[in-house]
């Protein structure tokens, strides 16, 4: 928990993520990640210097296991407020649609409700779960698939909804968050999405672990890059 807790901080301190009278929503999709974040976050809101709210909100995208008990006694145990959203987002992309590639549109689907329900209970950040393995796996899938060199930024603003968007884990590895979940005790979400472990994503991930079986450095190597090269408002810190 200390390890996840402090990079976590250094994350936020370094790309200055939280001010004072933020009202920050979690995003809790019931998996590690998630988990870890919420739990990290109401343990800083504890005594962080800076002032702010919290919540969590679930997109519910209508998978048969789904199962919103689940989130509900983690959401208890944390102690925080749980906003769960019902959608029809599995009839749409997997029903309806037929999507080939349904992963775009299922997540700008999701990232849709999230904002606007967000807005509606008053927020004005939302924090995403993503961590350093998600940072350096779409680092590699945007240079394979797409050609270019980006990843997500750390922080970033969105003008339509003047909504912020935060992750805060994007210095924690996720071995590191496998190891919070397993020390707290929590359960997770079992696997709802036909497509899990069936993706680029999945390619990007099995990639990065041959890479890191081969050369150790490869993972430090990589982020190092992202911040020299300061892409996507990424940068370099000092000390």
């Amino acid at each position: 928990m200390q390890r996840v807790e402090g990079l976590m901080r250094k994350a936020i301190r370094d790309y200055e993520m939280i001010k004072e009278g933020d009202k920050i929503a979690v995003a809790l999709s019931g998996g590690k990640d998630s988990i870890s974040l919420l739990y990290a976050m109401k343990r800083l809101q504890r005594y962080s210097k800076e002032h702010f709210d919290l919540i969590a909100i679930t997109i519910n995208p209508g998978f048969e296991n789904f199962d919103e008990k689940i989130l509900q006694n983690i959401a208890n145990k944390i102690e925080v407020k749980l906003v769960i959203v019902p959608t029809q987002i599995k009839q749409i992309v997997f029903d309806e649609r037929k999507e080939k590639n349904p992963c775009s549109l299922c997540a700008n689907l999701r990232r849709g409700i999230l904002n606007s329900t967000a807005i509606e209970y008053g927020c004005n950040k939302i924090a995403l779960g993503h961590n350093e393995d998600d940072v350096i796996e779409t680092f590699l899938m945007n240079l394979i698939y797409a050609g270019n060199i980006s990843t997500f930024s750390p922080i970033s603003y969105m003008d339509r909804t003047k909504m912020t968007l935060i992750r805060p884990l994007i210095y924690v590895p996720e071995k590191q968050t496998k190891s919070l979940i397993k020390q707290e005790g929590f359960k997770t979400m079992p696997k709802v999405c036909p497509l899990d472990g069936n993706s680029s994503r999945e390619y990007a991930l099995n990639l990065l672990k041959g890479l890191e079986m081969n050369y150790k450095y490869t993972r430090a190597n990589i982020m190092g890059a992202i911040k020299r090269a300061r892409i996507n408002g990424w940068k370099e810190i000092k000390g």
